[in-house]
């Protein structure tokens, strides 16, 4: 697999502009990596790139009612995103509630006809939580499992990652910056990675190929 296109690189911010979002474009264009933007600048972002786009749905405490991230995931497919990143509610895991969540997933998988990947907050939760809900997410028909939002005050744990991976291929995001902390987490079985840091990534990778 072309490295490029395993990283989606990503701006999210609640600071971000539409100039924001097109020197964004530019850099994942130079190197063939994958655009993560904000619902809102989805259809911008279409317009500037053929390269996949990725967007975010209940994003990101995951606390929207499940109508609201059925809406959003709808929208966010009819304005041409290509896969969605979906935050499950992290409550409904630790009270041990996964069915809640399995129900969820499932209708947003249903909503659209493009790859879903389930945002966890795996830091925040327990080795028995992450399990549980990772088998979840693989019965609800969800296409990867994401280790973090990267705004909850943690990210990707390289022991989380091999984990999630027993059950779905999975995206390593939060605290990702710079080419070695990303090879890690593709040699723990990342086959996704999510960073705000993609341009710096990849010219470290070209400069040690």
């Amino acid at each position: 697999m072309d490295f490029a296109t395993q990283i989606d690189h990503t701006v999210l911010g609640p600071e971000k502009t539409a100039s924001d979002i097109s020197n964004l474009v530019d850099q994942a264009e130079e190197y063939g990596m994958n655009v993560c933007v904000p619902p809102r600048y989805v259809e911008y972002a279409d317009s500037l790139t053929d390269n996949r786009l990725v967007t975010v749905v209940g994003f990101p405490n995951g606390t929207s009612k499940t109508s609201s991230k059925v809406f959003e995931a709808r929208e966010a497919f009819d304005d041409g995103a290509d896969e969605i990143d979906m935050v499950a509610h992290i409550g409904d895991i630790k009270s041990e509630d996964v069915t809640s969540v399995q129900v969820e997933v499932e209708e947003v998988v249903r909503s659209v006809n493009v790859p879903v990947k389930v945002i966890i907050e795996s830091h925040l939760l327990s080795e028995s939580d992450i399990r549980a809900v990772c088998q979840a997410c693989k019965d609800a028909n969800a296409d990867f499992v994401k280790t973090s939002t990267g705004f909850s005050g943690g990210g990707a744990e390289i022991q989380d990652v091999k984990m999630m991976s027993e059950y779905l291929p999975v995206k390593a995001s939060g605290g990702i910056s710079n080419l070695d902390e990303a090879l890690r987490m593709i040699e723990a079985g990342a086959e996704r990675i999510g960073a705000s840091s993609g341009y710096e990534i990849m010219k470290e990778y070209e400069e040690t190929s």
